[in-house]
């Protein structure tokens, strides 16, 4: 990655700069510090700038396992305070976070609601609110919502995260990662998708879309009977598991596929994790069962006692974000979903949402405006078709 690349991906998110441009001359972030916790990639430095360009003192650290180095020295380079350097070490992690909470922010942009945890752990005077990108952060914030009495909007509650991003985007870049990691074929490959939500139903339809065989294995039985109907094989679990090629978790729930599930997986298997935290795949029970022998960047083969022969992926992270030049998701769709964040994080600082909106979805408002930009400066569609007599 060099900055000529970071450069051309700033360029490309079209509607964080029409939002930049306008914040340079609103300021709705002046006097403030935004702390932020967030996959540090070039996507995610054409947000940061954004708000920056807005006002804002910029505080950031990474996520876990996908903090990309020269992400990191080019928003350095451009007066954010980055705290932390890559890590995939929860404890190191931790530390980070409270770096950036030791600057006292304002608005917190959360990925995961590992902030918002931190700060209920060791609170202090002055912040107002701020944003969670995720579903996995929005189910831990949710259990605390008394305990936060701040304004704090879901991003991924947004219908426009939903489909955009979650569907079309996450679904086609955990495909690219297959690809890149194992330059393998998925034409009648048995593919197992762990999840149906929407994240899970992108990937099941991309691997589809690639002549893939697709098993969903689901626990809730409205979304597994979405599933049927969307045309996907819904076998037991035991006997998916057993046939599978390819297995990708992508729940955000722990512990969905474990070292004593091992005995029925096939010699030759890749399994993936495509949700936030690497907590779905139990990765330590897998390499305690056989030799862990590296395959080539991002992937690593465990030969079992009896000859069969594992391959993991990214150790077990989130894959689209693992192994060598990964590009996550795509930058139309990160636009989309970091306008929503800036968008957000905007109506907080003004305080046209208030405590009452506790871990609430986004605005209707903002999800309007948002869609509206989108469809003007990226799809150039000016106005709605005319109805036809």
């Amino acid at each position: 990655m060099t900055a000529e690349r970071i450069d051309w991906v700033i360029s490309s998110c079209r509607l964080l700069a029409g939002i930049g441009e306008e914040f340079e001359a609103t300021r709705p972030f002046d006097g403030l510090t935004i702390g932020t916790g967030i996959h540090l990639e070039p996507k995610t430095a054409a947000l940061l700038l954004t708000l920056q360009r807005g006002g804002a003192r910029v505080v950031s650290t990474g996520n876990l396992n996908s903090t990309q180095p020269a992400t990191v020295d080019y928003l350095r380079a451009h007066g954010v305070d980055v705290i932390g350097e890559p890590t995939a070490d929860a404890v190191e992690h931790q530390e980070d976070l409270r770096g950036v909470l030791a600057a006292k922010p304002h608005l917190l942009l959360d990925n995961g609601g590992d902030l918002f945890m931190e700060y209920l752990a060791s609170p202090y005077d002055g912040l107002r609110g701020g944003t969670e990108e995720t579903t996995s952060g929005r189910d831990r914030l949710t259990t605390v919502r008394a305990e936060l009495g701040l304004p704090v909007l879901v991003i991924n509650d947004s219908p426009i995260k939903q489909f955009a991003e979650n569907t079309h985007a996450v679904g086609q870049s955990v495909f690219e990662s297959y690809m890149r990691l194992t330059n393998r074929s998925t034409q009648g490959k048995r593919v197992v998708v762990f999840g149906y939500g929407s994240c899970g139903r992108g990937v099941a339809a991309n691997f589809r879309n690639a002549f893939a065989l697709v098993t969903v294995l689901e626990a809730d039985p409205v979304k597994r009977l979405e599933a049927c109907l969307d045309g996907f094989d819904v076998s037991d679990r035991e006997h998916a598991l057993a046939g599978a090629d390819v297995i990708v978790t992508i729940t955000g729930a722990p512990g969905i596929l474990l070292g004593a599930d091992l005995p029925l997986l096939r010699s030759g298997v890749i399994v993936m994790n495509a949700g936030h935290f690497p907590h779905e795949i139990e990765v330590d029970a897998f390499y305690a069962a056989g030799r862990v022998d590296a395959a080539g960047p991002g992937l690593e083969t465990i030969t079992l006692a009896d000859g069969r022969r594992i391959h993991l992926a990214g150790r077990g992270h989130m894959v689209n974000l693992s192994g060598p030049s990964p590009l996550g998701n795509s930058i139309e769709s990160m636009d989309l979903g970091f306008a929503l964040q800036s968008r957000s994080l905007e109506a907080i600082a003004r305080g046209t949402v208030g405590a009452e909106s506790v871990v609430v979805p986004v605005p209707k408002a903002i999800d309007d405006a948002v869609a509206s930009a989108y469809l003007r400066e990226v799809a150039r569609v000016t106005a709605p078709a005319p109805s036809t007599p």
